[in-house]
């Protein structure tokens, strides 16, 4: 009974420190990766192992105990897995794939990551397309000095490090780091204000630094902005 209750509790251990010592650059997100998926393993088979033990010996306290810490871990894991079912393989999300948001102050903090800060072209655009034909620009009722200034004030209130805010040209970049394994994704805002002066435009784009596919993440990252422009 106790070997069900070990494992689970090993699993929860494993649970935390696989994206944790990521985050703190103990190891890579890969090896961060590898103990997610074992602390899955360790949470499933320590969840059955007590399962058995409390029909076997009828003494469910610590069966008990080993079923919940064993579900719980298997649940975050298998719930992360979920959310890439059905995803794109891409990092690159925007809101003009014809004409993306260049990236130019963070250009310096991605030296050196994986993905390139260039657009991946058409290839990218129809997958994302696919995935997510909701993102499209935002066309506020606003001049663009004030459209400005709700973005830099909504970049703030989600939590982004502001990077730049260049008034001249519309720009804003930020970043944005993610709870668990401490992604850097990378976020460019571009406000464009229509001749008339009554309205502008806001585009926006994420990316992330690292990684092949984003499980959605950049994408919720570009709908939380607009929702929140649209409010």
């Amino acid at each position: 009974m106790k070997t069900g209750l070990v494992l689970s509790v090993i699993g929860a251990a494993l649970l935390l420190a696989g994206p944790l010592g990521s985050r703190v650059g103990l190891w890579s997100f890969v090896i961060g990766f590898l103990l997610l998926a074992l602390s899955l393993l360790l949470g499933l088979v320590g969840a059955s192992l007590s399962l058995v033990a409390g029909f076997k010996t009828g003494q469910w306290q610590m069966a008990v105990a080993g079923i919940v810490i064993g579900l719980a871990v298997v649940s975050v894991p298998s719930a992360f897995i979920m959310s890439g079912v059905g995803k794109p393989p891409i990092h690159d999300i925007t809101t003009d794939t014809v004409n993306p948001p260049p990236f130019v102050a963070i250009l310096p903090l991605r030296a050196g990551a994986a993905n390139p800060p260039e657009y991946g072209g058409s290839e990218v655009a129809d997958q994302q397309r696919r995935a997510y034909p909701d993102i499209a620009p935002l066309v506020v009722h606003q001049s663009a000095s004030d459209a400005f200034d709700r973005v830099t004030a909504v970049v703030r209130d989600l939590g982004w490090e502001l990077v730049a805010n260049d008034r001249p040209s519309g720009r804003i970049e930020a970043t944005d780091t993610t709870f668990w394994f401490g992604f850097k994704d990378d976020v460019v805002v571009r406000i464009t204000e229509d001749p008339s002066g009554q309205s502008s435009r806001i585009d926006v784009r994420s990316k992330s630094r690292v990684g092949v596919g984003d499980v959605g993440t950049n994408a919720r990252r570009v709908r939380e902005m607009l929702s929140r422009l649209r409010s």
